[in-house]
């Protein structure tokens, strides 16, 4: 829907910043609470929300009723699935504001989001393209977080996380707005990041809080995202190996899981070459290493049967995978050149 917001008491001061919101959405259901946030905490309101509907085929439009006095600003777009990237290029492409706040569907802005998002905006100097919220990932206070929460809490560290991140608008699309070569929610918020830096802007950390809670998810969700190695190997190739420290990023395992699958494969190989004692050595390496990585999983848990079961599980998949999305990533990405924009 799209129509031309009401003047009201919600709307900016004359004072204030004038801002427009985007939310790539897959139509989950966490969509409505984002959206039943942002209607209560965003005051002043956004001169205009782009909600980008980025479902492979939809069955039904999406419900903007939790939106509430701000289902008016709403203006819905279709990217048929082609990623978060993509979708908020989408977005980014109908802002008419000095600023566009990232959001993700996931997440929910919390009280007085809207006021200090206006303090951070009118902080933000000349030479400062980005200021981030700081997000909070609420975790059990009965028991030790699960793998996947320990996870999802690391998006408190995280550096330039589009879950909550405003931008000058001329910036980003001067800078070709974000890399659609990134399929997937992750990498493309620092790989933005990094350009921008690396043309002399700033970015800050604000004072406006926003809630992420830890989405639901199966026992091989970490199985699926070692996917994101491929989208490393882009990093390395556009960034540098060192972009890990320039993006404020962990650096992972891979290393690890290198030695692990070598080990892995040596051991197969000897044994069938009928080596048993090279065999064994390597398979013991291999063991050791496995173990290793399914302790440091499982010891900081809840140490229940369920989530013991799948730490062990999954840590005999894991390096294996993660190698191997980082060997085709290679592959793919060895001749990316840097991102001007959407074609």
């Amino acid at each position: 829907m799209t129509t031309t917001a009401p003047d009201g008491p919600r709307d900016l001061p004359p004072t204030a910043t004038p801002y427009s919101v985007v939310v790539p959405t897959i139509g989950r259901p966490c969509l409505a609470d984002c959206l039943r946030a942002l209607a209560d905490a965003a005051v002043p309101a956004p001169r205009a929300i782009f909600l980008v509907d980025d479902r492979r085929d939809p069955a039904c439009p999406l419900d903007l009723t939790a939106a509430g006095p701000l289902a008016d600003r709403i203006t819905v777009l279709a990217t048929g699935g082609r990623g978060p990237a993509a979708a908020r290029n989408a977005g980014l492409r109908r802002v008419a504001t000095p600023w566009v706040v990232f959001l993700d569907d996931d997440v929910q802005v919390r009280p007085g989001w809207g006021a200090l998002l206006a303090h951070d905006l009118a902080q933000a100097g000349p030479g400062t393209a980005g200021v981030q919220g700081r997000l909070t990932v609420p975790l059990p206070d009965d028991r030790r977080p699960t793998d996947w929460e320990r996870c999802t809490a690391g998006l408190e560290d995280a550096a330039w996380a589009t879950a909550d991140m405003a931008y000058r608008t001329g910036t980003v699309r001067a800078a070709g707005g974000f890399d659609e070569r990134f399929p997937r929610a992750f990498r493309e918020d620092a790989d933005l990041a990094l350009r921008l830096m690396g043309g002399g802007w700033t970015l800050a950390r604000g004072t406006r809080a926003t809630l992420h809670p830890v989405r639901p998810a199966d026992r091989w969700v970490s199985v699926r995202t070692q996917r994101g190695n491929a989208d490393d190997a882009l990093m390395s190739r556009l960034h540098g190996p060192d972009w890990w420290m320039r993006a404020d990023a962990p650096r992972g395992r891979l290393p690890g899981h290198l030695a692990v699958t070598a080990a892995g494969l040596a051991a197969a190989g000897l044994a069938l070459a009928g080596r048993r004692r090279a065999a064994a050595v390597a398979g013991a390496v291999w063991a050791a290493g496995t173990a290793e990585f399914a302790w440091a999983r499982i010891a900081p848990g809840p140490r229940g049967a369920h989530e013991v079961a799948t730490m062990l599980g999954t840590s005999v998949l894991i390096p294996p995978l993660a190698v191997l999305h980082r060997a085709l990533g290679s592959i793919r990405h060895r001749r990316a050149a840097p991102w001007e924009g959407p074609a």
